[in-house]
């Protein structure tokens, strides 16, 4: 028997006429992570073969590939008779540890004579007769022998290990990922990319008043959402002139507001010279003032492009929760300020008025920063198997 890993494609099984396109995207996205190391698929499964002393790491990064509802470990026989099929199960299961146990039968080879559940009747007793000491157990086993009837082949194994799901990324798409150091936008991220999205990121950047160590923080968390996206583009804004400018001619309580309208306009221009489709924020409903209905109504004007929020219905203890689960928690909550925690107002406005918003902009020469902006940007590319930063501009 082979030893082998196959993936379980889950939502991707939904797709019926365009399966094919999700699969060869995938089979690209674990081609790019996981190097010369052979991979083939057909309708129904995805099958990887490695060599013993690599198993663990192939499925830790496998668990990080979008597209993937669960790995297994499985042996593979090209003998189909039923007999062959009862022995290789008792040469498996000679040194596992257990009392009870059940068979699964998936018979995908409808030509084969003996029905699934014959299958499973014969199997359990040869392996009642052949081995001390057990029971079958349906609800509860300590073991669960599975069996595949393929059409050219035998799959046998016994336990699955749950992966991200979701859609391959790329497959939907291309966005825009608004990141800032905070704990929300990376989780925003990994939750887009889980849809099928490719993403880009932007930074706005302020310096003197935000330091290189915000920089730095941010880059970190580009690299860990890389993992997940293959690799990164990293757009850096400087966006000093026009912070200051919003800082000395507006009133107070709209700084939070007309700073991220002008965020969201230059963040759609670089969306539509990049092709991309959406822009992606953390914001989550009512958690500070720019994010009631209100103020997102109020900044979202500004641009056509569509906004998605991820985490829109998410409570920050959500929030946390998946921070932790996607290992950014500890990066986000280093304390180094970005753009939306410096020159806070005591009293933001909490119910703007886009008439209000429109008047105090004329007050700034807004256009002209935005096209400076734009054409000094700096953008980096993160790439998730190395520890490098490439500048592109």
């Amino acid at each position: 028997m082979q030893k082998l890993i196959f993936l379980k494609y889950g939502e991707l099984s939904t797709k019926k006429d365009n399966r094919n396109y999700f699969l060869k995207i995938l089979h690209n996205n674990i081609q790019n992570m996981l190097h010369n190391i052979n991979i083939y698929y057909d309708y129904g499964r995805m099958f990887i073969e490695v060599n013993d002393n690599n198993y663990d790491e192939v499925i830790n990064k496998l668990q990080k590939v979008f597209g993937i509802h669960e790995i297994v470990v499985a042996y593979k026989s090209l003998d189909k008779d039923l007999l062959s099929i009862e022995k290789n199960i008792l040469s498996l299961i000679k040194d596992k540890e257990f009392h009870t146990f059940k068979v699964e039968v998936k018979r995908s080879d409808k030509s084969y004579p003996i029905d699934g559940m014959e299958l499973r009747k014969e199997i359990g007793s040869y392996i009642l007769e052949n081995k001390d000491n057990l029971k079958v157990s349906v609800n509860d086993p300590e073991c669960t022998i599975n069996v595949e009837i393929r059409l050219k082949e035998i799959l046998i194994y016994f336990e699955t290990i749950k992966a991200s799901g979701g859609y391959p990324v790329s497959s939907l798409g291309k966005g825009l990922l608004m990141l800032s150091g905070g704990i929300d936008s990376p989780v925003s991220g990994y939750l887009a990319m889980k849809r099928g999205i490719k993403l880009e990121a932007i930074y706005f950047e302020s310096p003197p008043h935000t330091s290189e160590n915000a920089l730095n923080k941010v880059k970190e968390l580009a690299k860990i959402l890389a993992v997940y996206n293959n690799d990164l583009k990293l757009h850096i804004i400087n966006f000093t002139e026009i912070q200051e400018e919003i800082y000395k001619n507006i009133p107070h309580e709209y700084l939070i507001t007309i700073m991220r309208r002008m965020m969201y306009r230059i963040s759609a221009i670089i969306a539509s010279n990049n092709n991309m489709k959406v822009l992606i924020n953390g914001e989550s409903i009512g958690q500070v003032a720019s994010q009631t209905l209100t103020s997102m109504n109020a900044i979202n004007e500004v641009v056509k492009i569509p906004v998605i929020r991820p985490l829109c219905c998410f409570d920050k203890l959500e929030i946390i929760a998946l921070a932790k689960k996607i290992n950014t928690y500890e990066t986000s909550i280093l304390p180094y300020e970005d753009c939306c925690t410096i020159f806070v107002p005591e009293h933001p406005v909490i119910n703007p008025l886009k008439e209000k918003c429109f008047e105090y902009e004329q007050k700034i020469p807004y256009e002209d920063m935005i096209y400076r902006a734009i054409k000094n940007r700096k953008t980096i590319l993160i790439k998730s198997n190395d520890q490098e930063f490439k500048d592109l501009l």
